[in-house]
């Protein structure tokens, strides 16, 4: 079964001739689904909930060569990727790049119990070192305060995540007179995006301010700015008043910044284009501009029914309506469909000419491709 697998996504990877056609690549075994999926180069990840029994695990698997999965498994490996309940439609981010000259995964797990103080972990591992590395827990109080993650991102060589602090505006008057209006009102006060190198110490990004959206494109990164206002519960928020930047991910500098016009809900970067999706008069709209110039370059309403995803390649942006998989040339904006995933599609990205997704069909989580015409 893995040999002919392998040659499948050979195929996908090589073969012009299979252009347009849709291929499943990899099927999971019975009763077991996937919860996440991502993709960079040759590089393909995704995160598998435990069944009855077992743990949860993130495979990796550079294409034409064997899968693996991750982390580490074991007694004498201290592991909260195993035991961690997630349940079904529970956000599980996930992404993928050579780290420090290895294939490394990056993924994050999300407390969702009505605990007290409710708790991020950001992890992750390599295939040179598989065990599970901790490199931040990123925790917020129930009612909101603390740190709240804005995402992880992977492309080429950078491995990323992002957070913001959030905290009272007038903690006295919320101790004081709690039930009065607006005294426990809550603000972004601090963050920042921050970036894997092997096992050390997240480095923080230069310049980089708190972000709830981010993309990755090789040695650049793309983030939305918290604009500086929180919901209720405390969950930082965008805006379209805030630009996006775009930045080199080693040195910090800018590259480019865009301002846009509608408040981002999701965002994209290749090494021609970031696109922005984002919510104007109650649908989504889709906004694309020159990655080092920010000159804007096309834009698109999406129609009813699709999701808050994309991914940009360095000639095409992918997006969804419902099942339905569909893509825009960065230079045009004639839409086509591109294919009908049977499930919900997880991790919609495309990579090179490869368009990728994983779907839950029967109980059982799949991944599937189709190679756009060069």
């Amino acid at each position: 079964m893995l040999l002919g697998a392998l040659a499948l996504a050979a195929s996908i990877l090589h073969t012009a001739t299979r252009a347009g056609q849709v291929q499943t690549i990899y099927t999971s075994p019975a009763h077991r689904t996937i919860a996440a999926f991502a993709q960079d180069g040759d590089l393909v990840a995704w995160f598998a909930p435990k069944g009855a029994k077992g743990c949860n695990e993130v495979w990796l698997w550079q294409l034409g060569s064997a899968r693996q999965p991750l982390p580490s498994q074991g007694p004498k490996y201290r592991n909260v990727t195993c035991g961690w309940h997630v349940p079904a439609g529970s956000p599980v981010g996930l992404a993928v790049s050579f780290n420090d000259g290895h294939p490394a995964l990056l993924w994050t797990l999300h407390e969702s119990a009505a605990q007290a103080l409710k708790f991020d972990y950001v992890l992750g591992a390599t295939v040179a070192d598989p065990r599970e590395r901790r490199f931040q827990e990123v925790a917020h109080a129930n009612h909101g305060a603390g740190l709240w993650l804005g995402g992880v991102a992977g492309s080429g060589g950078t491995l990323v995540y992002a957070v913001a602090q959030v905290a009272y505006k007038d903690q006295v008057a919320c101790l004081s007179t709690p039930n009065e209006p607006g005294a426990c009102a809550l603000k972004v006060t601090d963050g920042g995006v921050y970036r894997i190198v092997g096992r050390k110490a997240p480095l923080k990004i230069k310049s980089a301010s708190a972000a709830v959206l981010l993309a990755a494109s090789s040695d650049a990164i793309a983030y939305v700015p918290a604009s500086g206002a929180a919901t209720a519960d405390g969950r930082p928020l965008a805006s379209a008043d805030v630009p996006v930047e775009v930045l080199d991910a080693r040195s910090g500098s800018r590259v480019a910044s865009v301002s846009v016009q509608s408040t981002p809900v999701a965002i994209g970067l290749s090494a021609t284009a970031l696109a922005v999706l984002g919510r104007s008069a109650g649908r989504l709209v889709l906004d694309w501009y020159d990655a080092t110039t920010g000159k804007p370059l096309g834009t698109l309403k999406l129609p009813p029914g699709a999701a808050p995803t994309l991914s940009v390649g360095d000639r095409t942006i992918v997006f969804r309506v419902g099942r339905s998989i569909r893509a825009v040339a960065i230079h045009g904006k004639r839409v086509r469909p591109v294919a009908r995933a049977a499930g919900t599609p997880i991790g919609l990205s495309i990579a090179g000419n490869r368009i990728a997704w994983a779907e839950n069909v029967a109980g059982r989580g799949r991944i599937r491709a189709v190679t756009l015409a060069p």
